[in-house]
């Protein structure tokens, strides 16, 4: 079965993505060409680690605000590092997180609470008037006019991640509007519809072909959706589809963990709102699983410096993102994708709450020796090679707003705290069967 990453990028180029970012093409062609030095050596960042982490959170925020349609609330699935970008295609993933990054800007005072309150209300607005299938929502939409992008589909996974970002400010703002739109948007779910029969989840669903024939069946960032989809107060699916969902654990150094060998950003997705500490199923600590994952991947990246001389215990982390040649799913273990000694900051940035003292080291280390190559505007870069000299030129929605609201998790537990008193979110944990660990 293909993960959401390798669907994505399938979608994005079905979709013309990589058509409406030509002008990034090139800007790569010129970056591999101009910055060929490697490893720069400079010294880490030497501010404190609430500086480091107030700055990434405080150049998400300005992607989140600036690279949005105001009055539509729909954000860029990717921007230049720096700004100044004129691309219209926004995800609807971006703009969950977008919402949720709003909460974080609004308790850190990084804006005017009378802006945010506006900015969402008329996110919320539009997202409950956009096109939508059974409440179902496209992948990809023009920014502008919420119409779908090309030919992407009706997307699970992408609308459970833009319902995470509703309810986290339906918790925060005590604004009745909100409140309302909030409810209404995650009440038209047809969660049913999207089994299409069957016990679990499919990815998707488009006009032309009917239903997509991947679906979410096993362990990977799929949690959210079935939470959503069993705490649904109007469209429900049987607590027994908790179950329906497959479970493979792997074994790397000695370490044993439930993955499916697939990046590491679905370890991150839906922890980055439900809030699995000190609590277990029948089946496992999920937490405590991530943790793991999140050693394992590091003791992955640093069994590859005979190849790439750059991964070190201070520079570590690959997950899909865009690399070199376009976009691609990348990670281990196992090894998947072509891996080439790239770094990609969301992949500790995401990890802070599992593993903070090796991932707070890599990027004080990414700020500090990299400088405005890797780091600008919005924070970290979505990808680099050090060893090539290759820096992206864009930043994506998805891969700030983990780390975002991972460092805020770290940090305060906002995002956990505010997400989980929605009593859907409760009832359903309840009802799969967790209890204290």
């Amino acid at each position: 079965m293909k993960s959401y990453e390798q669907n994505r990028r399938d979608w994005l180029r079905l979709c013309g993505a990589y058509l409406s970012i030509a002008p990034f093409a090139s800007l790569l062609s010129c970056n591999s060409g101009s910055q060929s030095s490697p490893n720069p050596g400079g010294t880490p960042f030497q501010g404190t680690d609430a500086q480091l982490l107030d700055d990434l959170q405080r150049g998400t925020f300005q992607f989140f605000w600036n690279e949005t349609n105001p009055a539509t609330g729909q954000i860029k699935d990717r921007a230049f590092l720096n700004g100044n970008d004129t691309r219209t295609m926004s995800s609807i993933a971006a703009t969950g997180f977008g919402l949720t990054a709003l909460c974080i800007g609004d308790s850190r005072g990084y804006a005017k609470t009378s802006d945010i309150v506006t900015r969402v209300r008329n996110t919320l607005q539009f997202v409950s008037q956009m096109p939508n299938v059974n409440g179902f929502y496209y992948h990809f939409v023009d920014m502008n006019t919420g119409q779908r992008w090309a030919q992407c589909e009706v997307s699970s996974i992408d609308t459970s991640l833009l319902l995470c970002g509703v309810l986290t400010a339906k918790q925060y703002f005590q604004d009745a509007t909100i409140q309302s739109l909030a409810t209404q948007i995650y009440a038209q779910v047809n969660w049913p519809w999207m089994m299409n029969g069957g016990p679990t989840f499919s990815m998707g669903w488009t006009p032309e072909s009917g239903f997509l024939s991947a679906r979410w069946d096993h362990y990977c960032e799929l949690m959210m959706i079935y939470l959503l989809g069993i705490g649904s107060t109007t469209n429900p699916v049987p607590a027994s589809s908790w179950n329906a969902w497959t479970r493979p654990t792997i074994t790397y150094q000695g370490l044993t963990y439930i993955s499916a060998g697939d990046p590491l950003f679905p370890v991150h997705y839906s922890h980055a709102w439900f809030d699995f500490r000190a609590k277990k199923d029948a089946y496992a600590n999920y937490f405590d699983n991530a943790v793991t994952a999140t050693k394992a991947h590091k003791l992955f990246c640093l069994s590859l410096t005979a190849q790439f001389s750059d991964y070190s215990d201070n520079l570590w982390g690959i997950s899909a993102s865009d690399y070199a040649k376009g976009y691609t799913a990348w990670g281990g273990p196992p090894a998947v994708g072509p891996i080439d000694g790239s770094i990609v900051p969301c992949t500790t940035g995401g990890s802070l709450p599992f593993l903070y003292t090796d991932c707070i080291r890599v990027l004080r280390t990414i700020r500090g020796a990299y400088g405005t190559k890797a780091w600008g505007l919005y924070s970290y870069v979505d990808a680099f090679n050090p060893l090539t000299g290759w820096y992206d030129a864009d930043v994506l929605g998805i891969d700030l707003g983990i780390a975002m609201l991972m460092a805020e998790n770290y940090r305060t537990g906002l995002v956990w705290n505010t997400f989980m008193k929605n009593p859907e979110t409760q009832v359903a944990m309840q009802m799969v069967g967790f209890q204290p660990a």
